[in-house]
């Protein structure tokens, strides 16, 4: 048992060089802090001043030395425990996990506007996690089931948001008529695209998809007959229930017409939030029960197998063609959904809003919370858009914070929230196995 015990223990003479390890990355910190913390430039009446902040430095590199010097000891002590004690975790977890947590995340975002905390400010963060939710889960079908790298997801929503304010300000149609057009109009762009890049794969596909998201953002910003460039649209007609209006009655319709005086109530501007939230949770929610239904028909398995290997579903009888653009075309109707409800949210809309760092953002939501996870999906969106939101009080230091959170993700779940999820279609106990004799009893002796 002694040496069992020694041979276990980290040796003595490592603790230097896990200090050199720890001394090399404060150094490397003190370099990068240097022209990050090192300086300010003040702005006053006598003019520009440059302050010299040499204390910042030496916080930044005692920080990342003693965080460094912390995480190596305890990979090298505790984390071996962790994972051994953790092996037996999964399987004593119920197969219907994710049942149960979908179900407590409905329910936690039902009663969300309800609770004490959810003002306007935070009802907004909400609502656009829940934009960002409903694209995941759009993008997911390309990428997390298909396999299929796109960068210019973005373009489908920016052609949903610009599908509903030109149809609803030229030609009068009420959201409820353009919200099936738009997700109609980005499937079929879905499908243009998928066609000139039916025989790429990897890298090359990822470049053809990031063009066709530069292609439609400088359309928007150079066909200003259309468009209106980079002034972008405004004043954009919000979205009503059954011909009940939200907008204020001293901007609004005439008396009778609003939702408030509908229901005899006073009018608040809380009113909008709650309806605009809840819509776009009914969307996401649809988005979600499509995508998992459409995962166990023989659609969504072919999918998953042309993400495994193309030419196995080649030899099965498959057609990668129409197997692409079912996925091009699905995941795309949902990103022109999503854009047109943006639209209705915002009321205005410009190129500005559909760059290319949308598109990484979304992958990223994608990537992080597991590639085909539904649910991780959701967390990754609370984490990608919820959380710089909520530190937006740091001011600068928001994005510090935030890269901060995310590394120590990605140490912690590498390969995503939610890398693990159940296989679409089990095999039970077939015809074969049940005709099996079943094993003769010992006879006595």
């Amino acid at each position: 048992m002694t040496r069992v015990a020694d041979r276990q223990a980290p040796p003595a003479a490592s603790l230097a060089h896990l200090v050199r390890d720890a001394g090399l990355a404060a150094l490397v910190a003190a370099l990068l802090a240097v022209p990050l913390l090192g300086f300010r430039l003040n702005v006053s009446a006598q003019g520009l001043s440059l302050e010299y902040r040499l204390p910042w430095i030496l916080y930044a590199a005692a920080a990342v030395f003693a965080g460094r010097l912390l995480l190596s000891l305890a990979a090298r002590s505790l984390w071996p425990q962790v994972r051994q004690r953790s092996r037996g975790f999964g399987a004593r977890f119920p197969s219907n996990t994710n049942v149960i947590v979908g179900w407590v995340l409905i329910g936690g975002a039902l009663v969300l506007p309800w609770l004490p905390f959810a003002d306007p400010r935070f009802l907004s963060v909400a609502t656009l996690v829940l934009i960002y939710v409903m694209l995941g889960w759009g993008l997911n079908i390309v990428v997390g089931l298909a396999g299929l790298l796109d960068l210019g997801y973005v373009a489908f929503y920016a052609i949903g948001a610009y599908s509903f304010a030109l149809l609803s300000m030229n030609f009068g149609l009420s959201f409820w008529i353009c919200l099936p057009l738009a997700g109609i109009l980005g499937a079929f762009f879905g499908i243009l695209l998928g066609f000139p890049v039916l025989r790429l794969r990897g890298d090359y596909l990822a470049i053809v998809t990031l063009g066709f998201g530069e292609i439609i953002r400088v359309i928007l910003l150079n066909w200003q007959a259309v468009t209106n460039g980079p002034d972008g649209i405004t004043d954009i007609p919000r979205p009503t229930l059954f011909g009940l209006s939200f907008e204020s009655p001293f901007r609004g319709p005439l008396h009778g017409t609003g939702f408030a005086d509908f229901l005899g109530v006073p009018y608040s501007p809380m009113q909008w939030m709650f309806f605009i939230y809840y819509l776009i949770l009914l969307l996401a929610l649809g988005t979600t029960l499509f995508a998992q239904r459409m995962r166990r028909l023989p659609t969504g398995r072919a999918w998953e197998a042309l993400r495994e290997d193309e030419i196995a579903c080649k030899s099965l009888g498959m057609n990668p063609v129409t197997v692409k653009l079912s996925a091009f075309a699905i995941g795309a109707s949902f990103a022109g959904l999503a854009g047109c409800f943006f639209a209705a949210r915002q009321g205005f809309i410009s190129p500005e809003s559909f760059t290319f760092i949308e598109s990484a953002t979304i992958l990223a939501i994608v990537v992080l919370g597991g590639m085909g996870s539904q649910i991780g999906i959701v967390l990754a969106a609370m984490l990608l858009v919820g959380l710089p939101e909520w530190f937006r009080n740091l001011a600068e230091y928001r994005m510090i914070a935030f890269g901060g959170a995310m590394v120590l993700i990605m140490i912690w779940r590498p390969g995503g929230l939610l890398s693990r999820r159940d296989p679409t279609v089990t095999l039970g106990e077939g015809p074969a196995e049940s005709m099996r004799p079943a094993p003769a009893a010992e006879s006595p002796r």
